[in-house]
């Protein structure tokens, strides 16, 4: 029995270990690709994919083959991986926390402002270089264009995607009267009726991205606190495993004590032997 968590190790490193072949032929399909949006997710898919194929190799040999260590390489990367997990998920938490759509009267679809948003994603979004692979992102999923068919009487009835509210349309309080002198959102000013301009550069648009953002974050933070439990799971099997191989080293069953003798002083033979001589002398 005491092998039992040996075999549960190998089982558990060797399912992730071919996991992990589609996440790097993933990232490795993603690196040929010419689609802006995804070449993206590359770099995550490929890092995530290696480290997780070179933990569950040296997990794998370390509880099958008695590898003590690799095992122990095994658990201080997991520790490294459970650490670095937790800090991504409390910072996950922590930067979505804000933000959420507006209610507008009459309508099904919300909208969104950037001002709502944590400083860090807004910081994130308005970077040019960031937005324009978003923004190219945008334009090739032709989010925009599925909109295009739609009547007065839709934009009354149907919801929308927090990117096709900002992206696709202006702000709905804006009033394009011939003459109006009341200020107005300035995002009013930004809009195109032109396909390939919209409202890409507007506030409300980056605010829709970064509601998509918010929502897939959330549901990955949910992830990652299962994971973490999975991983801590692991993580204590593998302590386990990785003492079991320690003690294989020894030859001692399980529950035997190690020690089978004291080990003599230095002087132990030579007080012997005075003993002995003694009592031939006297």
């Amino acid at each position: 029995m005491y092998r039992f968590s040996n075999t549960v190790i190998g089982f558990l490193n060797l399912f992730t270990l071919l996991a992990s072949i589609p996440i790097i032929g993933g990232g490795l399909w993603m690196a040929k690709s010419s689609t802006t949006c995804e070449g993206f997710l590359q770099t995550p898919l490929l890092v995530i994919g290696f480290v997780v194929l070179l933990v569950s190799l040296a997990g794998f040999i370390g509880a099958c083959f008695n590898v003590p260590w690799a095992l122990w390489l095994y658990l201080v990367v997991m520790l490294v991986l459970i650490g670095t997990l937790l800090s991504f998920t409390i910072f996950g938490f922590v930067v979505t926390s804000q933000g959420g759509g507006v209610v507008v009267n009459g309508r099904v679809y919300k909208e969104y402002k950037l001002q709502d948003y944590s400083a860090w994603l807004r910081n994130r979004i308005k970077d040019p270089q960031y937005w324009r692979t978003i923004r190219t992102c945008i334009l090739g999923s032709n989010t925009c264009s599925k909109l295009s068919s739609w009547t007065p009487l839709d934009y009354l009835e149907k919801d929308m995607s927090p990117i096709q509210s900002g992206c696709c349309k202006p702000p709905t309080s804006c009033n394009y009267a011939a003459a109006t002198t009341t200020a107005q959102d300035p995002d009013c000013y930004k809009w195109n009726n032109a396909l390939p301009f919209l409202c890409y550069e507007c506030d409300s648009c980056k605010a829709g991205v970064l509601e998509d953002v918010r929502d897939d974050w959330h549901k990955l933070s949910v992830l990652n606190v299962v994971v973490l439990v999975f991983l801590i799971s692991i993580y204590s099997i593998g302590c386990c495993a990785f003492r079991n191989s320690k003690r294989s080293e020894t030859d001692y069953p399980y529950g035997h004590n190690r020690m089978s003798k004291v080990r003599p002083r230095w002087d132990y033979y030579w007080w012997r032997w005075w003993y002995d001589r003694r009592d031939q002398l006297y």
